[in-house]
């Protein structure tokens, strides 16, 4: 079993990510959540090698993660939670992090004046999300610190995060946070500081608000090759003729069947008593389960690629494996290739199918995608 990650996929999707947005406002490729299920180790690279030079995280021990791989050839920023006691690395290593209560820029004043080394900050402010971020009044005392002790800190990002960009339903409020933010820019600019970046603007609202775009946009789901959503998708359409998809999906998930066998008519098959075979089948076991990202709410509903003809999933989806139906797919034996998300002649298994069935998000779906799974990239 393995995860294959498509070098030309990712160029592609980068290329196109650069003609929304213009060539003079910097990606940052969000790779938290293990590159979205793609595999930090694995993915990096490749987006590095398609010119990409900023990585966005959640953690700092993602951070870590990427810092190996890019070392000083790119930027690193750390959206969300950094220990009290990883900061003073981070400074060290020049890894760049979100600061969004007083509490933490003060230890990383601290830090900065310990080493003799100014931290490298983006200011989080609180636009309507109200999740985390500096209030008005918050960042009136943050700056006067900053202002106090210019030289222990590099201002290198004033940031919010918008919620739902996505969906036109919260049109209004997204509109309300894009100028509350300039607001606090404005404040920024008051107290004679500057922010070397302004970002606002995720995947969707880099399609869908151009006045969020800033100097810097962090783009996660659009990058592996899916839309935010089916809005999004139609959004980037307007006013470009046909509807063809320009992304093309990074991932093909692929696996191989393990055994088969023959189940007679009134047969149970695999846990319980949820299918039942009233008719003479074949099956075939795939060594692939819940413990390596695949629902056990596919049980009896999933679907996978054999001999290119889509296979039904029979029974329990188990820990470890599933069992398909083969009946009619051919010739089937151990060894032959099952695709679990991907394409097989001129059939397809897309995320989105999984969507369907599970009522999971991509985002969800492809950030379970277990680890232990190898990736490995292909062109």
């Amino acid at each position: 079993m393995e995860i294959h990650i498509s070098r030309s996929a990712v160029e592609n999707n980068f290329n196109l990510i650069r003609k929304i947005v213009g060539e003079n406002v910097r990606i940052s490729s969000v790779v938290k959540a293990n590159a979205y299920g793609h595999g930090i180790e694995s993915y990096v690279p490749v987006a590095r090698g398609s010119g990409i030079d900023h990585f966005s995280v959640f953690s700092y021990n993602e951070a870590l993660q990427v810092y190996k791989i890019v070392k000083k050839s790119a930027d690193i920023m750390v959206m969300g939670w950094i220990d009290s006691s990883q900061i003073s690395d981070a400074v060290k290593k020049g890894i760049e992090f979100y600061i969004f209560n007083i509490e933490r820029l003060e230890i990383a004043l601290s830090d900065a004046k310990a080493l003799k080394k100014p931290a490298n900050i983006h200011l989080e402010v609180e636009t309507g999300m109200n999740r985390t971020g500096f209030s008005k009044k918050d960042f009136k005392q943050a700056l006067k610190i900053i202002s106090d002790n210019k030289k222990h800190f590099k201002i290198k990002g004033l940031c919010s995060h918008l919620a739902g960009p996505e969906s036109i339903a919260n049109h209004v409020r997204v509109k309300n946070q894009i100028k509350f933010f300039n607001t606090f820019k404005s404040e920024l600019e008051k107290q004679n500081l500057a922010a070397e970046y302004s970002h606002l603007a995720c995947s969707a609202a880099a399609v869908c608000y151009p006045g969020s775009r800033h100097n810097l946009v962090r783009i996660g789901i659009m990058q592996y090759g899916f839309w935010s959503s089916r809005e999004v998708f139609l959004r980037y359409l307007n006013n470009k003729t046909g509807y063809n998809n320009p992304l093309q999906r990074v991932i093909t998930w692929k696996s191989e069947v393990m055994s088969t066998k023959t189940v007679k008519t009134g047969k149970f098959i695999s846990y319980g008593t949820t299918y039942l075979a009233t008719e003479d089948i074949k099956t075939a076991v795939v060594p692939v389960g819940y413990s390596f990202g695949y629902s056990r709410s596919l049980s009896n509903r999933g679907r996978v690629l054999i001999n290119g003809v889509r296979c039904s999933v029979i029974g329990l989806v188990n820990m470890n494996m599933i069992t398909i139906d083969v009946t009619r797919a051919g010739d089937v034996k151990p060894g032959d290739e099952v695709i679990i998300i991907g394409e097989q002649n001129d059939m397809a298994i897309s995320v989105d199918s999984f969507s369907e069935i599970t009522q999971q998000i991509n985002y969800e779906i492809l950030s379970r995608l277990s680890r232990d799974i190898p990736r490995i990239v292909v062109k």
